[in-house]
């Protein structure tokens, strides 16, 4: 595998926040996944559920509730507002006060033509969907008391609205509450507590389902206003109810962190005409409160305060046990938080309110491997750089020389200058941009730091020229495929003369920077490329999408190289293809042109091209046994993929140029050693 010396960075105190609603399009396979922040996050699960997409949030933007429209996107907040999205420039595309204070609920009709908002001041507030916008229509008849939550009957004639200790159904044609469904509260102290409705849903048989602050999972028939079952499941609250498309199953997500399934059966077998909701299943995938839930054709989804997404296969929907219906947790995000400049040893870390630059410690000692070296000079903090306005920041860069720095939120971008002696550093902000430049997707330097390349609107990218005294506009590269999709990666070459572009079309751009014009376009994979690199000396261009596929493609001949076609007609090994996280970073080695340098979350792994590739037969997993094995036999076991699993919960790995390696760990203890207790459950002989 190669020695290194390694550099284990476990100073980037990244934090994810909560996740606080979520929203899945069927018709897209996309999940929509707010967080406390104001940030929105886009999944694609038809394509091994990558993150393709982040709006980045902002101090004054809440998010309780999140809502599909065809392919729009709508959320709204305690900060009054309804908020509609755009996907193609990943910002808000505006912002609606509704005049009802903190809206706690949002939801549509299932025919896509009305939107439906519950206020703090008791309303029902309706808006049409236009082409462009949407419009305020009406009220429905005003309650004393919050509308905590909102379903629609699926023929778009009434609602239900959860409220305090009751759940009001509403007609919408006349505006008037029909129903009056009062809802028990708890037993013991807790009756004197009002019980919130966190969560209510609409059947089209017109029965009501509800989950309540006490507990209480509730079945009620909308026709005559009575309930049916009550199905105590917590002592703490039901936070979040999920129906699946054919109404067979609802999901129940709790305080306690247990997801727990009901499905509408025969309670039991000579009963096969008597269908009730029972009680069947229970899943403990969370630490902490569950606030947000999705029941998928395949699938539960659950997210909630410990951060991380996860996605619990149905088994039943399998045919057989294989990596599709293995259980996922998505914990970190799949794009880079991490910038390296290799020359000088510097390490930015991205948050969403400050940037920090840090250098890497030294080391004289030698040792031999796996031995910690002693430290010369400790790693130290240079600089925290606090972001400008409410804007989060979106993406950062910096030089590999060291001496810039970027960042960009929705509405600006800013460009400084560094100055490192011994001890001491200097930061310079440049003062006047181009206009042209006001804000960007990706941001990316050239290798020997005379050009700045900022990811526009469209797929295209801003060439801006840089020098001491001034920062020149010099041209927009603009893909001739015309797509409207944001680019997510972009990368370029060492000599100066290629960038590479991806974007959520799955399209990869190369132009040729010296011309200013596009070079080719690599032909179209199926699924989202998740990193890319291009090689130092033969300007090969390496590709890994998130079915884990590996590509690599010539640039100069504008075709896939040997070892390319050999790797996809052989076909990549089975526990290559079964991992759960995607290839983030893809970098390459100087000093052995053969070796491509990877790493996913839990991984890192140097392919070897000079050596033959693994088939189904072979150990993947090998470098315990290469250990074993003598200097004679060693050869006839070798493999093009030596994969590391020594460091864990990777968010980068770097190659300096003296040839020592950064990895950027953050461990899964520290982040939830970091989240609020949980509640207190009561555990077995305690």
């Amino acid at each position: 595998m190669g020695e290194f010396k390694v550099h284990r960075v476990r100073f980037f105190d990244y934090m994810p926040t909560a996740i606080r609603a979520m929203a899945f399009n069927a018709h897209t396979e996309r999940l929509a996944l707010g967080r406390m922040d104001g940030s929105v996050e886009i999944f694609n699960f038809a394509d091994h559920y990558f993150q393709e997409k982040v709006i980045p949030g902002k101090d004054s933007r809440s998010i309780e509730a999140l809502c599909w429209v065809g392919g729009r996107l709508f959320s709204a907040g305690l900060n009054g507002e309804i908020t509609e999205y755009d996907l193609e420039n990943l910002r808000p595309k505006y912002s609606l006060e509704a005049y009802g204070g903190p809206i706690w609920t949002i939801t549509s009709n299932s025919q896509g033509a009305h939107l439906a908002i519950g206020c703090e001041d008791g309303t029902v507030k309706l808006f049409e969907v236009l082409e462009e916008s949407i419009q305020f229509e009406r009220n429905l008849d005003r309650q004393k008391g919050r509308i905590i939550s909102l379903s629609w009957h699926p023929s778009g004639t009434q609602i239900a609205a959860g409220m305090m200790d009751m759940i009001r159904v509403f007609d919408v044609p006349t505006g008037r509450a029909v129903q009056r469904l009062l809802v028990d509260r708890g037993f013991g102290g807790s009756k004197s507590r009002e019980t919130v409705v966190w969560s209510v849903v609409f059947l089209s048989d017109c029965t009501i389902i509800s989950g309540d602050s006490a507990g209480k999972v509730q079945v009620w028939d909308g026709h005559t206003g009575t309930l049916v079952k009550t199905h105590l499941v917590t002592k703490w609250d039901v936070l979040a109810l999920s129906v699946s498309k054919d109404e067979s199953s609802v999901v129940v997500g709790t305080s306690e962190g247990t997801v727990i399934q009901f499905q509408f059966i025969a309670p039991t077998l000579q009963q096969q005409q008597d269908k009730e909701w029972v009680r069947t299943r229970t899943f403990k995938n969370h630490t902490h409160d569950v606030r947000a839930l999705a029941e998928i054709e395949t699938a539960i989804v659950s997210g909630g305060m410990d951060t991380q997404l996860v996605v619990r296969p149905l088994l039943e929907k399998f045919d057989e046990r294989s990596h599709a219906s293995a259980l996922r947790k998505i914990q970190f995000p799949h794009r880079n938080l991490v910038f390296c400049a290799k020359k000088a040893g510097l390490l930015l870390f991205q948050f969403p309110g400050q940037l920090e630059l840090w250098r890497l410690g030294e080391s004289d000692g030698h040792g031999k491997p796996g031995d910690s070296l002693p430290l010369k000079r400790k790693p130290e903090k240079l600089l925290h750089l606090k972001r400008k306005g409410e804007d989060h920041i979106c993406c950062s860069a910096l030089s590999s020389c060291g001496g810039w720095l970027a960042y960009s939120t929705m509405s600006s971008v800013r460009l400084y200058r560094l100055q490192t002696d011994n001890n001491d550093i200097s930061i310079t902000k440049v003062p006047k941009l181009p206009k042209i430049l006001r804000s960007a997707h990706q941001l990316c330097f050239s290798s020997d730091s005379s050009k700045l390349f900022a990811a526009s609107s469209q797929s295209s990218v801003l060439v801006i020229a840089l020098s001491q005294s001034e920062c020149k506009y010099v041209h927009t590269l603009k893909p001739k495929s015309g797509s409207r999709q944001p680019i997510h990666l972009m990368t370029n070459s060492v000599d100066g003369k290629w960038l590479a572009t991806a974007n959520s079309d799955c399209e990869i751009h190369v132009y040729n920077v010296q011309k200013l014009k596009l070079h080719c376009i690599v032909p179209v994979y199926g699924s989202c490329p998740s990193a890319m690199g291009i090689h130092p000396t033969t300007n090969n261009l390496t590709m890994v999408h998130a079915d884990q596929q590996i590509f690599e493609y010539s640039i100069v001949e504008k075709q896939y190289t040997d070892w390319s076609r050999k790797l996809q007609k052989q076909g990549l090994h089975n526990l290559w293809l079964d991992r759960d996280t995607p290839v983030t970073h893809v970098t390459f080695n100087p000093k052995n042109p053969e070796q491509i340098l990877l790493h996913d979350m839990h991984m890192f792994c140097i392919i070897d091209q000079s050596l033959p590739l693994p088939d189904q037969k072979t150990q993947f997993y090998n470098q315990m046994t290469l250990r074993s094995l003598s200097e004679q036999e060693r050869p006839s076991h070798l493999h093009a993929f030596k994969i590391c699993k020594t460091f864990q919960d990777l968010l980068s790995v770097s190659l300096l140029d003296d040839q020592s390696l950064v990895m950027v760990e953050r461990p899964l203890l520290a982040i939830t050693s970091q989240l609020p207790a949980p509640v207190r459950q009561k555990k077995f002989a305690t």
